[in-house]
């Protein structure tokens, strides 16, 4: 028993929701139609019941006037029907004669016995053995004489037996019709669970390895009722957050893929160059002391030139990965005073490049890694000096405005074009990508300085067209740090 319920349950188990649905409502119903059933047969029988004992109420009302007249009953009511009349005033029944009774009168005899000690009229359904099932009804006729009548309830229970054969047969094509149409409605209104079901098996059979992978797939239209739509605005909204996940990772995968290329290439040429100095060196320096020196002074400055661009590749990896200890060391710092000391570096190192600073006469202080905003200044100045043709002007503004310092640097050179815009700030982009890299940099220098302005908070913003190029460094105005006193 126990494996039979145990393969019933699997199998259930292995059913669409649909399937199972409809038979839960077909078992639901058929519990409702057993309690509805039963209530109705049982009303019917009570009903038919009291009806036949109203009838025999009123025949032994005509039959008592018949025992009061001949001491005796001596018409027939009905046919089928039996009366008796008991004289119970002694220690036993016993029967007038004569009497219209079954062979076995044993039920007759004790109904009238306990009509002797019963204030109110007795009923009972007994059963007669070789005739079937019968009402039998006791009554006082006067003190010490009981009539007893019994009639037949095979109407009764034909009438009852009709009824609980049309009700079967109504309740199984109730069920039959509720379960095949639940179920197909069921299936309509379950089929946009269906198709979100196909939907998931399509997005699983996609390749999510391919750098631009994408789910064009997306839930079925609308329809099903508010929690399907609940579920499918649910499930749309994840794969949208699916494909905005897998775009960033494809993003960042050729980001990487070509941030590693660039530096490669960077790394390569003075790596190349070092190798040939080397070369050079290794065959000339015993025959030219002066090309050895010449030689040793060209690989000092190639490898400094390869550790300032290791030195950047550091700094941005240290600020992208967001570090505990961030490579920032805030102190109170006049950005006026900053500004200035940059121009000056500025003129020393570029004195044929007119440069302008514009800087009001209270000093800008803010809580800032000086050594890191002067890097940014340096790189904005360079960048400005190295893009524009010799003379072109150059300016260096300080200002307040909007809650924000504002450091503006802008020259009068060719401008850099709308397409390159949006790329500036990425590594290793330069826009002229025929411009040697002794003259252009490595491409690191604004991608530098706008990490680092992010790093304080800020933004660096690039403005201007033609003949005119305008990069803005907004810093919040962040309260200087109080340092905290320490005990002795």
């Amino acid at each position: 028993m126990r494996r039979v319920l145990a393969r019933l349950r699997r199998t259930y188990g292995r059913l669409r929701l649909g399937t199972r649905l409809a038979l839960g409502l077909g078992v639901l119903s058929l519990a409702v139609f057993a309690v509805v059933g039963t209530a109705l047969t049982t009303y019917m029988r009570d009903y038919l019941e009291a009806q036949l004992n109203d009838q025999m109420r009123q025949a032994q009302v005509v039959q008592s006037q018949d025992v009061s007249q001949h001491g005796n009953v001596e018409k027939q009511t009905y046919l089928g029907w039996y009366q008796a009349v008991y004289d119970v005033s002694g220690d036993v029944p016993e029967l007038r004669l004569p009497a219209q009774l079954p062979d076995d009168a044993s039920v007759f005899t004790g109904l009238a016995e306990r009509m002797d000690s019963s204030p109110t009229d007795l009923t009972r359904t007994a059963q007669l053995p070789g005739e079937g099932s019968y009402l039998l009804r006791a009554c006082e006729i006067e003190p010490g004489l009981v009539l007893v009548t019994a009639a037949p309830t095979k109407d009764i229970d034909a009438t009852v037996t009709r009824l609980i054969t049309v009700q079967v047969i109504a309740f199984a094509l109730a069920l039959l019709a509720l379960v095949v149409f639940g179920r197909r409605t069921l299936r309509r209104g379950l089929k946009p669970l269906s198709d979100m079901a196909h939907t998931a098996h399509g997005i699983a059979s996609h390749d999510l390895t391919e750098s631009a992978a994408r789910l064009p797939l997306r839930a079925g239209p609308r329809g099903g009722g508010p929690e399907v739509e609940e579920l499918r605005t649910a499930f749309n909204t994840m794969l949208e957050h699916i494909d905005d996940s897998l775009a960033v990772r494809a993003e960042a995968e050729q980001r990487l893929r070509r941030f590693v290329a660039d530096a490669s290439h960077e790394l390569r040429t003075p790596l190349m160059s070092v190798r040939g100095y080397a070369d050079l060196f290794q065959y000339a320096a015993a025959d030219a002391p002066g090309e050895r020196e010449r030689h040793l002074a060209r690989l000092r400055a190639e490898a400094a030139r390869m550790g300032v661009l290791l030195d950047d590749l550091l700094l941005l990896a240290r600020l992208d990965a967001a570090e505990a200890q961030a490579p920032l060391r805030l102190a109170e710092t006049d950005l006026v005073e900053l500004a200035r000391h940059a121009a000056d570096a500025f003129r020393a190192g570029r004195p044929d490049r007119p440069l302008t600073v514009t800087a009001g006469p209270e000093p800008v202080r803010l809580a800032l890694d000086a050594q890191r905003l002067r890097q940014v200044l340096d790189n904005l100045l360079t960048n400005a000096a190295v893009h524009t043709p010799p003379g072109t002007e150059v300016s260096l503004a300080v200002a307040v405005a909007d809650g924000a310092a504002l450091v503006r640097v802008a020259d009068t050179g060719p401008g850099i074009p709308a397409a390159d815009r949006e790329r500036v700030f990425d590594r290793f982009y330069r826009v002229d990508q025929a411009r040697s890299r002794d003259r252009g940099g490595s491409g690191l220098g604004l991608s530098v300085a706008s990490s680092l302005v992010r790093a304080h908070g800020g933004t660096l913003e690039l403005t201007g067209g033609p003949g005119e190029t305008l990069f803005t460094v907004r810093l919040p105005l962040r309260p200087v740090p109080t340092p905290t006193p320490t005990g002795v």
